[in-house]
């Protein structure tokens, strides 16, 4: 009795890492220390359905790279891609044919890759006739999706339009399934899936924002609370921007929350005794700066008492803003400064990547300057080796 060969299949896992499955076996980027071999076999994987001149290989591998003899060194490289894969097909098949001056994908062997259906389900997504298949198709091709294409090669030139068409292509598949699983009211899932999008791309406010409005809606404001600060903190050290105004408002929603009603009072002062404890100034955000901005000039107008805001800001040499990797570490030693020498009732907030801005309630405006001069002497002297000048402005609020 004759047995039916099973016929050879090949699956490449290109979103995240460089991953073949041939057979029963795994062809990992660990095989072979070469990059111009996975880059040529990658670039193969990729346009399997068309034959491909040796010129355009050459060009795809060196560039405009010194290559004394491309075309011994493209048929080289072949012969060690070839021996590579040769102990995974049994030595019997040709994965990669030579065909009239060109190379092509051996048809007669079975290829998914998944970047390739994570592109397919993305456009089942947006062509699809009700909103549980797409609900679906965005499901699918959001968990497909563990990364950008090929990331050690991210910088070739041919790699480079493919990876952000399938990165643009994921981050709208997030925000639209987020959108549909928050209409469900979902939001553990929407959470997930924000989760890894940041991971994915942790520039992206959006991203952020839907994760924190995910962990908002689940009734958990103090891990928002916490993954707001550590998120506009890196936005800033970063990139050196301060949070987008969907972010902000964000912020104010999760300090108004209240999920659970506490009927001992003794227990709610006991919290908010904690807080006072804290030593030194207070430090919030600036969106809550203004808001304890408005309470202390409506009170400012009924007591007659003085507020005065300080802007401190840090310089270089040349009178310009640091860069970050500078800016950060001296931002954060003059955060440390301003907190221990300023009073309880002071308040201070990030204002920008360099500046803080501080809430001086009770001062006079000699006080005030008093203050601020005391705070730079100590800060050239802790730092007396540093480049770097602080300059601050003091004004008095207008109580109209």
């Amino acid at each position: 009795m004759n047995v039916k060969k099973e016929k050879l299949k090949v699956r490449a896992n290109l979103l995240g890492g460089f991953e073949t499955i041939i057979g029963g076996g795994t062809l990992t980027e660990d095989m072979s220390r070469s990059k111009n071999l996975w880059n040529l076999f990658a670039y193969i994987l990729l346009h399997r359905d068309r034959l491909i001149p040796l010129e355009e290989l050459i060009e795809v591998l060196w560039g405009e790279d010194d290559c004394s003899n491309p075309s011994g060194a493209l048929k080289t490289l072949m012969y060690r891609t070839r021996v590579l894969l040769e102990p995974f097909t049994g030595g019997n098949i040709q994965l990669i044919k030579s065909q009239r001056g060109s190379y092509c994908w051996n048809g007669d062997v079975e290829c998914s890759v998944d970047a390739e259906e994570f592109d397919t389900l993305c456009r089942a997504a947006e062509t699809a006739s009700d909103d549980e298949q797409r609900l679906e198709c965005y499901r699918q091709a959001v968990a497909l999706y563990k990364g950008g294409l090929l990331p050690k090669f991210a910088s070739e030139l041919w790699v480079v339009p493919l990876s952000t068409r399938y990165h643009n292509e994921y981050i709208d598949a997030v925000r639209k399934l987020s959108a549909m699983l928050a209409e469900r009211e979902l939001y553990d899932e929407m959470a997930e899936v924000c989760a890894h999008a940041v991971e994915v791309d942790p520039y992206d406010e959006s991203l952020h924002a839907m994760y924190i409005r995910a962990l908002v809606k689940q009734g958990k404001d103090a891990s928002a609370l916490e993954y707001y600060d550590r998120t506009t903190d890196m936005l800033y050290r970063n990139l050196g921007i301060r949070p987008s105004e969907e972010l902000a408002s964000l912020y104010n929603e999760i300090m108004q929350v209240g999920n659970t009603l506490e009927t001992d009072l003794d227990v709610i002062l006991g919290g908010l005794r904690e807080v006072a404890d804290r030593p030194g100034a207070f430090v919030c955000d600036y969106g809550f700066f203004k808001e304890i901005y408005r309470l202390e000039v409506r009170r400012s107008r009924r007591t007659g008492a003085c507020i005065h805001i300080a802007l401190v800001t840090i310089y270089n040499a040349d009178g310009d803003t640091p860069p970050l990797s500078i800016l950060n570490r001296a931002m954060d030693g003059l955060l440390e400064l301003l907190t221990s020498r300023l009073r309880r009732g002071d308040v201070i907030s990030r204002y920008s990547p360099s500046q803080y801005v501080l809430m001086l309630p009770t001062a006079n405006f000699e006080d005030g300057s008093h203050v601020m001069e005391r705070i730079a002497e100590e800060y050239y002297r802790l730092h007396r080796r540093s480049l770097l000048t602080i300059h601050y402005k003091l004004r008095q609020i207008e109580l109209y």
